[in-house]
């Protein structure tokens, strides 16, 4: 099974308060604890790609600005 974790993380980054974040995030933890044992291992392996991934581009932009901001 494939879990789209862009929709998660958008919608909590969007989110217009902390309660409504943290319902999100009980939302994926909801999801996690109904999965079958032998899924949660794939679920958690998938997060893992994800964040990296995000942190990465993260990084990626932080740097290209922190860049920019320097040449000025």
């Amino acid at each position: 099974m494939e879990y789209n974790f862009r929709q998660y993380h958008y919608r909590s980054i969007n989110a217009a308060n902390e309660e409504e974040r943290a319902a999100i995030n009980q939302e994926l933890k909801d999801l996690y604890a109904s999965l079958p044992e032998e899924e949660k291992s794939n679920f958690n392996r998938q997060l893992q790609t994800f964040l990296t991934k995000e942190m990465g581009r993260l990084k990626s932009d932080y740097e290209s600005i922190k860049g920019s901001v320097s040449d000025n």
